[in-house]
């Protein structure tokens, strides 16, 4: 084995501070979100081709219902009471079943194919989560990402769906009455040509503001969902300090903001809403108004004004409806600023993860491990270097213990040899190959880590088993779970291998899920192990069932352990003592102790603390 040890110290270049939280720092315009959120659609053209069809006919047929009006006011008006209007009756039965029908079909066509849009969105989005590299996670709340996945989302996928369906329907009907009211009477459509202008220009400075509006909303509920989140997490913690009322304020202040800012937006909705309103009814009293007198100096029938005056209902209701489509629009763009800036990487730590273009041929088969010269630190601390100029080595099947105080930087290493992180300088090899020439799929299989916090997942004891090696036969499983002497205590449970864990392994002990954790991690057998205080948490009689399963685990392989107390690395081959982040003390654990340096003095102090607990009483 060979070390440097009292290296120097050398610090690397600090990376520029990444935003908490919020990872879009600049929004993009409102065209290019539109034109990416409708792009998701473009491979589903068929289905909305034909919506598309059966709107236009639709609205078509709604649109022909005011000529009909015209032609039933001036023939009754002309004829009397000889009119049949039986058959126009009939006429309009068979267009309402006819536009039912098409209606119908536009309204599955455009639901179905938005939600389609919306729950690929999802995926693309979990998989930019979860496919991030570990700085990400270190800077952004957990609550923050799973708005974006629900809330945010679940914005878009109205939009897409309904409103989207709404907005083309109602888009429709606008422009098919506008230009029908200019065909009946070019006199009275001058009033709208007065009126429209007016309604774009608001409904554009009020887009503007909902829009930043929307996203301050959307930030705030992910602030809330954050909180809600850490305090339900830590509900242990909360009870244990009568922390709870504490907890309520401050998610009710989260909430309130929220509420103070989405209140805002419910203004600017409702002057916007009464304003374009009043301006639709104002412009019909006018028609009405200069229409009949239109009618008695005989310049127009009182078909013609008739129609006309329900095309202008036409075009105000849908006006009307736009504008309330419009506020869900604007609210769907702060979302999809959010949604693409984290699928756009929007933040991203220049450091690279282990290289998806890597040597696919690479693998570790023997599980030479060498640190050379590595110095990192992490992304969110660029002030703080964890390791200074590192250097050791670790044979194949060696065990080797790595010891320190707190904050020494013993995790870092764990953390770099998993590739959760690439140092600043230095490379970190397994067999004469960098981490980061390997594909990730072969540094995972080679590389296992037992934690002092074992993640379990709310599955089943035999779906944590099989976590790192799915296609693992039952006889498999029992024989890691024998192994980890975990077999007897699971086999104890009513549904044995089918218990279910609850969420992160509530329903288990400390031991048990410990236990659980190596036959998962015997299982995956890898040739690289890490225990990161894999015993810290146990009382005596869970360690020592612990630590027997943890001797079988390290049989024939490279292993590094990571540990506080010094029972649990009396057996490794070689030590390595960390100060500050730097490498100071390196060899046997005899040879360590007859150095009389830190380990020792850490033996020493340990040994005075055991004394002094076994002559307690209590």
């Amino acid at each position: 084995m060979s070390s440097s040890t009292n290296p120097a110290a050398s610090r690397p270049s600090a990376l520029p501070s990444s935003p908490d939280g919020n990872e879009v720092d600049a929004p993009e315009s409102a065209t290019i979100t539109w034109r990416r959120l409708f792009g998701l659609a473009r491979p589903h053209w068929r289905p909305l081709a034909l919506a598309t069809f059966a709107l236009v006919i639709g609205s078509g047929i709604t649109l022909a219902y005011p000529q009909v009006g015209r032609v039933v006011v001036d023939e009754v008006l002309s004829e009397g009471a000889s009119y049949d209007l039986s058959m126009v009756g009939a006429a309009l039965l068979g267009l309402f079943l006819i536009q039912a029908v098409f209606f119908s079909l536009r309204y599955y066509l455009f639901t179905v194919v938005g939600d389609r849009v919306v729950a690929d969105l999802r995926t693309s989005l979990y998989e930019a989560i979860i496919g991030r590299e570990m700085a990400f996670f270190d800077r952004t709340r957990t609550g923050e990402l799973t708005s974006r996945l629900a809330s945010d989302t679940q914005l878009l996928q109205s939009v897409v769906t309904t409103n989207l369906s709404m907005a083309l329907r109602y888009g429709v009907q606008a422009l098919g009455g506008l230009v029908l009211l200019f065909v009946t009477n070019v006199r009275l459509s001058l009033v709208m040509i007065v009126v429209l202008p007016v309604v774009v220009g608001a409904a554009m400075v009020y887009g503007r503001r909902v829009r930043r509006l929307s996203r301050e909303v959307q930030d705030a509920i992910a602030d809330s969902t954050s909180l809600a989140e850490e305090s339900i997490a830590g509900v242990r913690t909360v009870r244990s300090f009568g922390r709870e009322a504490t907890e309520r304020a401050r998610y009710s202040e989260a909430i309130e903001r929220s509420f103070d800012l989405a209140k805002s937006r419910a203004v600017l909705g409702g002057i916007f809403g009464g304003g374009v309103t009043f301006l639709a009814y104002a412009t019909i009293a006018v028609i009405v108004w200069v229409g009949g007198h239109l009618v008695l100096s005989n310049a127009m029938s009182a078909g013609e004004l008739t129609a006309y005056i329900l095309y202008v209902l036409f075009v105000a209701v849908s006006l009307g409806v736009l504008s309330g489509l419009w506020t869900d629009f604007a609210r769907a763009l702060g979302a999809g600023e959010r949604v693409f800036g984290l699928l756009d990487g929007a933040g991203r730590d220049p450091r690279p993860g282990p290289s998806t273009d890597a040597d696919a041929s690479a693998s570790i088969t023997r599980g030479h491990v060498q640190f050379r010269h590595v110095s990192f630190t992490y992304p969110t601390r660029p002030d703080s270097p964890v390791l200074n100029d590192v250097s050791f080595e670790v044979r194949p099947g060696q065990k080797l213990a790595i010891v320190g105080a707190s904050g020494a930087g013993k995790s870092t290493i764990a953390n770099l040899l998993s590739g959760f992180y690439q140092p600043d300088d230095g490379e970190v090899c397994v067999d004469g190959v960098t981490l980061h020439d390997f594909h990730e799929d072969a540094l995972r299989a080679g590389v296992g880590m037992v934690a002092q916090e074992p993640v379990l997942f709310s599955g089943t004891v035999r779906e944590n088993v099989r976590y790192g090696r799915p296609d693992a036969d039952e006889h498999a499983v029992r024989n890691a779970l024998q192994a980890a002497n975990a077999l007897d205590f699971v086999e104890g449970f009513p549904d044995g291998l089918d218990t279910v864990v609850g969420e992160r392994g509530v329903r288990l002990s400390g031991g048990q899920k410990q236990r659980v954790a190596i036959a998962r991690a015997l299982l995956k057998d890898p040739r690289v192990l890490i225990l990161d205080e894999a015993t810290s948490a146990l009382d005596v009689e869970s360690e020592s069932l612990v630590q027997e399963a943890l001797d079988r685990l390290m049989e024939g392989r490279t292993t590094l352990i990571i540990a506080h107390r010094l029972s649990t690395v009396a057996r490794a081959d070689q030590m390595i003592v960390l100060d500050r982040g730097n490498l100071v003390e390196a060899g046997s654990p005899a040879e360590l102790v007859e150095h009389g340096g830190i380990y020792a003095r850490m033996v020493q102090m340990q040994a005075i603390e055991d004394s002094a607990s076994s002559t307690t009483s209590w």
